[in-house]
């Protein structure tokens, strides 16, 4: 609950415990073991500074924080609790202008960042690459700026790292050297960050951080993330918070310490942050704690024991509320007295002693006064919350989803990246090789084509000469038949010839043997006829 004297927090007895608003940026922690009321706490913050008109950004890790949407619940046990903190005149159960977010885009609207916007260095801490395979990645988001080439996603990014990997010889001169086994550990680094969503949180349109610091009808809106898948995915809940405090800080301006804070973060469970986290992760958390105050933005870590936080980070958490803790073993013993030690002592009570008897919704609060001292640690009963205690139902998250105005970010939109560009150059490669090997398909065809012609007519050609060489032997053949036919004709005539001229000089001697026969018979007739008439001239005498 906020009033004029500043964020009414619970009460000290009969004392009202405050937290002045111009000290909201030194930001503070919320700790104690489960069931001790960190929530509760935490939801008491947020809607105060959400009353002051400070905009909060929350982690909903256990997913139970979304009733700050709904207004609380009236009972009896409410009733005494509002007469117990004297708060009836100004107490009301409300509902809060709540914008839900969520990476997963399931329970609120999309978050997205552009992997430009991460930057190497910072994408190089939360991927724990080595010197060398960092080295590597400025190349490649250098090689990127020099190019025109957008990195957007992850899809972008794996793109460039395959495209300077296959021309890396070519980028020597200008870039350095590139070696595939940093390529490889940088590819193998954006695995894990991939399966844990990363596909998703990368990407446009990215979030506006003016967005997170809206306010509504003269309140603060609470961005509320839903973290209950995210958190199960540290490297990726890293990356986000990460990247959202250097954006804060990147863009805010210097503006040293206001009246009251632009934004108030909270981090539930933030031990997750720390959790394995590579010493250079931590110390650019460390970093942007340290440096962002100056922006006029506060960050409040909720976690189970002050020994979750590391000291280079729990050193500048100036504001303390601590639940209560168990100490059933000597580490916890030990984690008692390391969060007593580290609150201002009370004099009426011993801390280490009251850590471990305070009862549900109560707390030792230490809380910087208005000169930045630290306040004496009070036993506090910390008031109850205006809004639900209990998560709030789909239909109220809906609509407000639906009046909030940031559906917008809910389509995601894929532009022309790096990826695309690549991909066309890739295509365009491609297709010249297709091209390339198309044509000398063809030409290795052509030249089969023309062997096989010039293999068709040498065996024309043969066969051509064959068929000549019959012809010319048939020829020969038929001139050598036709030679000795016409011998033979000649033979024949010759000996026809010869017949004929036998047959001619028979003919000539059977001729004149006929005449000479004739003669004879002519002769002996005659010399018969003679004889005749001389015999009988001589029988008969002669003619008288």
């Amino acid at each position: 609950m906020y009033t004029q004297q500043g964020v009414y927090l619970g009460l000290a007895g009969e004392k009202r415990v405050h937290l002045d608003l111009s000290m909201a940026n030194r930001h503070g922690l919320i700790a104690g073991a489960s069931g001790t009321g960190k929530t509760i706490t935490m939801k008491v913050l947020a809607e105060s500074f959400s009353d002051a008109g400070v905009p909060v950004f929350l982690c909903d890790i256990k997913g139970d924080v979304s009733g700050l949407a709904e207004a609380g619940e009236d009972s009896e046990g409410m009733q005494k609790r509002i007469d117990r903190f004297g708060i009836r005149d100004n107490f009301a159960f409300r509902s809060y202008p709540v914008t839900f977010w969520d990476v997963y885009q399931q329970s609120g609207h999309a978050v997205r960042a552009a992997v430009s916007d991460m930057g190497p260095e910072l994408l190089a801490r939360i991927l724990s690459l080595t010197d060398a395979q960092q080295g590597v990645l400025d190349i490649i988001f250098h090689f990127a700026d020099d190019h025109g080439l957008l990195l957007t996603d992850l899809k972008d990014l794996k793109a460039m790292v395959r495209y300077v990997g296959e021309h890396r010889t070519e980028l020597l001169t200008e870039y350095g050297n590139v070696s595939p086994q940093s390529l490889g550990g940088i590819t193998r680094a954006l695995i894990p960050l991939e399966a844990q969503g990363g596909d998703l949180f990368f990407g446009e349109p990215t979030l506006d951080i003016m967005d997170l610091m809206r306010r509504e009808d003269g309140r603060g809106v609470i961005n509320l993330l839903d973290c209950v898948k995210l958190a199960r995915n540290p490297k990726l809940y890293a990356t986000f918070l990460l990247w959202l405090m250097s954006e804060l800080f990147e863009r805010l301006p210097e503006v040293g310490d206001l009246e009251e804070p632009k934004l108030v973060f909270f981090f539930d469970e933030a031990h997750m942050l720390f959790s394995d986290a590579p010493r250079l992760l931590v110390q650019k958390i460390e970093q942007m704690v340290k440096l962002i105050r100056s922006k006029g933005v506060g960050i409040w870590f909720v976690t189970q024991s002050p020994s979750d936080i590391p000291d280079s980070v729990l050193a500048q958490l100036s504001g303390r509320v601590q639940h209560a803790l168990r100490a059933y073993t000597p580490s916890e013993q030990r984690a008692v007295r390391a969060a007593a030690n580290s609150l201002r002592p009370n004099p009426a009570f011993r801390t280490e002693d009251a850590i471990t008897a305070l009862g549900v919704g109560e707390a030792l609060v230490s809380l910087l006064q208005e000169d930045g001292v630290p306040g004496v640690t009070e036993l506090v009963k910390v008031i109850c919350p205006q809004s639900r205690m209990a998560p709030c139902d789909d239909a109220t998250r809906r609509a407000s989803m639906q009046r909030d105005g940031m559906d917008w970010y809910d389509n995601a939109v894929d532009g022309d990246s790096a990826y695309e560009v690549l991909q066309r150059k890739h295509d365009e490669a491609a297709e010249q090789i297709a091209q390339e090997k198309q044509r000398a398909a063809e030409e290795k065809e052509r030249i089969a084509e023309e062997k096989q012609r010039q293999k068709e007519l040498a065996a024309e050609e043969k066969q051509r000469q064959k068929e000549l060489a019959a012809e010319e032997k048939r020829r020969e053949r038929e001139e050598a038949a036709a030679e000795r036919k016409r011998e033979r004709e000649e033979e024949a005539a010759a000996r026809k010839r010869e017949r004929e001229e036998e047959r001619r000089i028979a003919a000539e001697e059977r001729k004149v043997e006929r005449r000479k026969s004739r003669i004879e018979q002519q002769v002996i007739s005659t010399g018969a006829q003679i004889i005749k008439r001389g015999l009988m001239n001589t029988i008969f005498g002669g003619k008288k």
